[in-house]
């Protein structure tokens, strides 16, 4: 489904994409996918998510090990991983990372969780990478991780960690605005400036 709406979105004309989510428990999944994608422990990578408390955060990490000790993903197989302790959130943005990078469609990740959904399209198809945006390092410990294992910096440090698109939505104004300023600043002859002169 995600790769079918990419190529919707590049027979339309759009020229940039974004994926967000939106839901409850659903770092719980990323992290998971994460952990066996990356080699991690459970407690290395797992955050709050949407405000655990301690004792919340210790049965988080619990759940995750062990769907992960139930379920056996190959970590070598990105669909394997998505199939046994991702989710269909994670699979429709794969998919979708997939399906732009095909179009040839530049797209925006969001936080934690859409960065996790793109390391699995960046493990099927490493071409994907070349296509992916990130719009902001997200407070969700697994980040930096996955970030290192994509090859990315974020951009926007702002101690963001709701998703939803809003990152990637912020990415998009910054992108205009750094456009405007490429396309409509001004020269030093335009402005007659002298060029700088180097002083010993």
């Amino acid at each position: 489904n995600g790769i079918r709406i990419a190529q919707r979105f590049s027979q339309e004309g759009y020229q940039i994409a974004a994926a967000g989510e939106m839901g409850i428990g659903n770092t719980t999944t990323s992290t998971a996918m994460a952990c066996v994608l990356l080699g991690k422990r459970p407690e290395e990578i797992t955050g709050r998510g949407a405000g655990l408390s301690s004792e919340g955060l210790a049965r988080k990490i619990r759940a995750i090990g062990k769907a992960i000790d139930i379920n056996r993903p190959d970590a070598s197989d990105p669909l394997d991983v998505l199939g046994k302790v991702g989710g269909f959130d994670l699979a429709g943005m794969t998919g979708f990372y997939l399906g732009c990078a095909a179009c040839r469609l530049p797209v925006i990740l969001d936080g934690y969780i859409s960065c996790v959904a793109a390391l699995a399209a960046s493990i099927l198809c490493p071409a994907a990478k070349e296509y992916m945006l990130v719009s902001h390092g997200s407070s969700e410990p697994g980040t930096g991780a996955v970030l290192e294992a994509l090859g990315k910096k974020s951009p926007i440090q702002a101690g963001m960690f709701v998703g939803e698109g809003t990152g990637a939505a912020a990415l998009l104004a910054l992108l205009d605005m750094t456009l405007d300023v490429y396309r409509e600043m001004s020269t030093f002859s335009e402005i007659s400036m002298e060029n700088y002169t180097e002083q010993n």
